[in-house]
């Protein structure tokens, strides 16, 4: 199970890669916009040097056409790293890139996924990674559950190595089912973990604990000074 944050924020990345077993960053141009017009090199070996190199950084191509396509994903490649991994979204040119980057044993994740077709054919060129959009198929009247698991079924009936990374989430819910319906990954915003610590009751647990150690032992003693 692999927890990736959908962001290009330098402090939330910060933050958040000390608190939870990160796997890596995903982008895309319009996270970009985001945050401004920034020196996007740059800012993408900020991320990189945060996360470090044995985290997943994906990074997408903006070009439409296939011969722009292979020259962003070298560009990518060139001026951040060897090691990132080319987003892709699975239009009919952006499967020939996804075959093409393949063929060259470049790291691929095959994007804008909202059908099973599409997504067999990303299993079928060999994407490491394909991100099927939960919630935009909610959005659409399409079944993301049933969609994650069968998905699944492909990878395993077919003993591929391609992983299922979940994206385009609203709530925490949505995740778990992700996640529950055979997704190996996910990756969300900051303010979708930030959900999944906001339930009050968890809050009063830790309250009711500390009253609890304190009506024994005192304020401000802790077990470290027993």
């Amino acid at each position: 199970m692999e927890f990736l944050l959908d962001t290009v924020n330098l402090e939330e990345i910060r933050k958040y890669t000390e608190i939870i077993p990160l796997a890596g960053v995903t982008s895309n141009p319009s996270i970009v916009k985001n945050e401004g017009k920034i020196d996007f090199f740059e800012h993408m070996k900020q991320i990189r040097l945060i996360i470090g190199q044995e985290k997943t950084l994906h990074v997408q191509v903006v070009a439409t056409n296939y011969e722009g396509m292979l020259k962003d994903a070298e560009a990518i490649l060139e001026k951040i790293d060897s090691e990132v991994f080319i987003k892709v979204p699975v239009s009919q040119v952006g499967l020939k890139v996804i075959k093409e980057l393949k063929q060259k044993d470049i790291n691929v994740t095959a994007t804008a996924i909202y059908t099973k077709f599409q997504a067999y054919l990303a299993i079928a060129a060999g994407a490491d990674y394909i991100a099927p959009y939960f919630n935009r198929m909610e959005n659409l009247n399409i079944e993301p559950r049933e969609v994650l698991q069968e998905l699944n079924n492909e990878i395993k009936q077919t003993k591929s190595d391609t992983k299922i990374l979940a994206a385009s989430f609203k709530n925490v819910g949505q995740v778990n089912a992700a996640l529950e319906a055979g997704a190996q990954a996910a990756t969300m915003g900051a303010n979708i973990i930030q959900q999944a610590f906001a339930m009050p009751s968890i809050e009063k647990a830790v309250l009711d604990f500390t009253t609890d150690w304190e009506s024994i032992f005192g304020k401000e003693t802790m077990i470290y000074n027993l």
